[in-house]
């Protein structure tokens, strides 16, 4: 009888470990959770890693070695996060030679912090809440900008323009779809 008791306690005091060290490794595993989520929160949507998905609007720019400036002006002004989330976009992006087209100093000076507000507004001129493929633009159609402002379409013998920039190529996202063209939008 003194064996089974001993078994017994034996038993019981192991159990009463186990469960403790399994509370301990909760709180623990609890608590890294946690501070995994806070990471993710404070780095936003553009933190998620998913290499099996289509590319977002920013993922396809940044892998275009003609989008490099509007890449850097879309980070400068802080709308990464807002770009990569669930949309859906329509980004008119010009390209680098759009960039170029400028008067001389213009995007330097777009690009520090004094400016960031008039990049923003040049950026989101740029873009559309929803997604408009190339085939439903119509001539003279006006499309209301996220800054506001108002882009007009311009559609001639199978070519598409936005305020006058010749549309060159249209790509596909998961959140949209970006229209790649010639010459950067000006707001009004």
């Amino acid at each position: 009888m003194k064996k089974v008791t001993m078994a017994l306690v034996i038993a019981a005091g192991a159990m009463m470990a186990s469960c403790n060290s399994s509370g301990e490794q909760a709180t623990t595993t609890e608590a890294q959770n946690e501070t995994t989520t806070e990471v993710q929160a404070s780095a936003g949507q553009s933190a998620v890693q998913d290499d099996e998905s289509q590319k977002n609007v920013v993922q396809v720019a940044a892998s275009s070695p003609d989008h490099t400036t509007l890449v850097t002006a879309v980070k400068t002004a802080g709308l990464v996060d807002v770009l990569t989330n669930a949309g859906p976009f329509t980004v008119f992006a010009p390209t680098n030679a759009a960039f170029e087209q400028l008067p001389a100093g213009t995007v330097e000076s777009l690009l520090t912090e004094e400016k960031r507000s008039d990049l923003r507004n040049i950026l989101q001129y740029h873009v559309y809440v929803g997604v408009m493929n190339i085939d439903r633009f119509e001539d003279g159609q006006s499309l209301g900008q996220v800054n506001g402002g108002r882009v007009t379409m311009g559609v001639k013998d199978g070519k598409v323009t936005v305020n006058g920039a010749n549309i060159i190529a249209s790509i596909p996202t998961s959140n949209g779809v970006i229209h790649v063209i010639d010459k950067v939008l000006l707001p009004q």
